[in-house]
């Protein structure tokens, strides 16, 4: 494998080396619009003559706002080749949290890619150059297309020195102001090289990129592992495509947050009922049938890797899956570790754990438990923020990732829960909900659950329904939820026995501030909306109440 020492000189090589294979395929319009190696670089260096006219100090931010789609990635080359900064900013976020990333990175300039809402987000950028692509129906500022008439490809590209800070990844925040985590090209260069060195790829893969490009692990996993290891990217068109999408690319590796796995286990089973699965499944030559129909319906056909992260997956259902002949790699890692943390792996598995330490990383536990993380591509800090850096590393340099975990016998590390997740019932006893909630998650009828108790005598649950659950009654519904909580509570402290349940009337969804756009549950939020009605919930003679 070529090891490279900027993602720009990864880029530049394949560029040259294979200028007539496919770098990226995005889905428009019900079509697919193709972009090789030699038309990525031509138009990333055209946008780099733009941004270059306006004579910006060297190391300057640009700020990037839009889904994932191919102008993503050629934008952030462009960046690259202008010696800048990227500041990627989730597409989701409303005016007021983008209009704080831009003031607090000072941005320069903004490119504008694909965008659901962008009418309700444009106020927040104000005194500062605009890029828009116009193919995604954003037309605000300069449009990209015409910056590819107006201009040349720019000749002289900087060489990135390790160094350099490449990136400030704002990260999405379950509580308070988004934190700027800054890494540098040594960073992005040296994880990307250990991640691809023990991946078992083809050398020009096929990658598939739906999970946000401004959180870490798609960044690294899928931008920089197909630039370092010449892959053609894939984008969904929507929501309504994604599946249809993804089964027409049949990507080499697949990574899913633990929800997304939830969706598709749920979709199979709307078409194949448990009981006729467990049928077919044991039925000799059926069974084979069956799992390759699944496994081409999903897209996973060709995926070497599958990987689960960004959340707790539970057991059973990576269980459920091995089944069909899917098998769900669990990892860890976070955006200030550059995701090079812990992995399980297809040798090394164990249901239940994030694997073993990965790729040259060390870790400890603190003495309160708190995992700490040791790489070579750690952030150099959080941006204009020395309190939360100094605060963010122990004495000998570790990364403190807030995170409870506990390593077994055979060096499997198992995340037990968040320290500031941790809440006290009235009777002053501490409960980590992490592990119950885990647990709780494999009832089918439940889509999101959250255990809180502040204030409160025992614990209760706020559930989101799934779909299944949804469709049945409310007689169904509690009895399945109150018997969910008979078989949990024996196994629990006397003080985290669960009282009852509380059946949320809308979805936790990212655009109600809810969840974040990796799809986890903001719970202090969760916690600010409900927390005046538990002592009312609490002493309601309901077993499990509908709002």
């Amino acid at each position: 494998m070529i090891k490279f020492d900027s993602p720009l000189a990864a880029f530049l090589h394949w560029e040259k080396k294979t200028p007539d294979n496919i770098f990226l395929r995005q889905h428009i319009d019900g079509k697919l619009k193709i972009y090789t190696y030699k038309e990525s670089g031509d138009q990333a260096r055209r946008i780099a003559t733009d941004i270059s006219t306006y004579n910006f100090p060297p190391q300057s931010k640009i700020a990037l706002l839009s889904k994932n789609c191919a102008h993503w990635m050629l934008a952030d080359l462009a960046i690259m080749m202008s010696g800048h900064v990227s500041i990627p900013i989730y597409p989701t976020l409303k005016a007021e949290t983008i209009k704080y990333v831009l003031e607090h990175s000072e941005a320069k300039a903004i490119i504008l890619g694909k965008l659901e809402d962008y009418e309700s987000q444009k106020s927040a950028i104000v005194g500062i150059p605009k890029i828009s692509v116009a193919m995604y129906g954003v037309n605000d500022g300069t449009t990209w297309e015409d910056l590819l008439k107006q201009n040349n490809p720019l000749q002289s590209l900087p060489k990135l020195e390790p160094k350099n800070l490449i990136t400030i990844i704002y990260t999405s925040g379950t509580t308070g102001k988004p934190k700027g985590v800054m890494h540098t090209v040594a960073s992005f260069t040296n994880a990307s090289n250990q991640f691809l060195e023990n991946l078992k790829l083809p050398e020009h893969p096929k990658f598939f990129s739906y999970l946000p490009l401004s959180h870490i692990a798609e960044r690294i996993g899928i931008e920089m592992g197909g630039i370092y290891r010449g892959a053609s990217i894939t984008f969904s068109e929507s929501l309504p495509t994604f599946a249809s999408n993804l089964e027409a690319t049949q990507p080499d590796l697949f990574f899913a947050v633990p929800r997304i796995w939830a969706k598709f286990q749920e979709k199979i089973l709307q078409g194949m009922p448990q009981k006729k699965l467990n049928l077919l499944l044991g039925l000799p030559i059926i069974n084979s049938i069956v799992k390759k129909k699944i496994k081409k319906k999903l897209g996973l056909t060709k995926a070497a890797l599958i990987y689960s992260g960004a959340a707790p997956i539970a057991s059973s259902l990576m269980r459920w899956y091995k089944k069909l002949d899917i098998i769900i790699l669990q990892g860890y890692g976070m955006t200030e570790d550059c995701i090079l943390s812990h992995s399980n792996t297809p040798e090394d598995n164990k249901i239940g754990t994030v694997g073993k330490t990965t790729n040259g990383a060390k870790a400890k536990l603190g003495p309160d438990g708190e995992i700490c993380i040791l790489n070579d591509c750690l952030m150099t800090g959080y941006y204009k923020n020395p309190e939360a850096t100094a605060e963010a590393f122990d004495s000998e340099g570790y990364l403190r990732t807030g995170d409870i975990g506990e390593f077994d016998f055979d060096g499997f590390l198992t995340i037990t829960g968040r320290a500031k997740d941790q809440f006290k019932t009235d009777k002053g006893k501490y409960i980590a909900p992490a592990p119950i909630e885990l647990e709780l998650s494999k009832n089918t009828d439940i889509e999101q659950i959250c255990l809180v108790g502040m204030g409160i005598p025992q614990p209760i649950l706020l559930v989101v329904l799934s779909e299944e659950g949804k469709k049945k009654s409310k007689e169904a519904v509690s009895e399945c939820l109150i018997k969910a909580i008979k078989d949990i509570n024996p196994s629990l402290e006397k003080h985290e026995k669960i009282e009852k349940a509380v059946i949320m009337k809308n979805d936790w969804t990212v655009e109600n501030g809810l969840m974040t756009p990796t799809l986890k549950i903001k719970r202090s939020q969760v916690e600010k909306i409900h927390m005046p009605m538990y002592k009312t919930w609490f002493d309601a003679k309901e077993r499990v109440i509908f709002l």
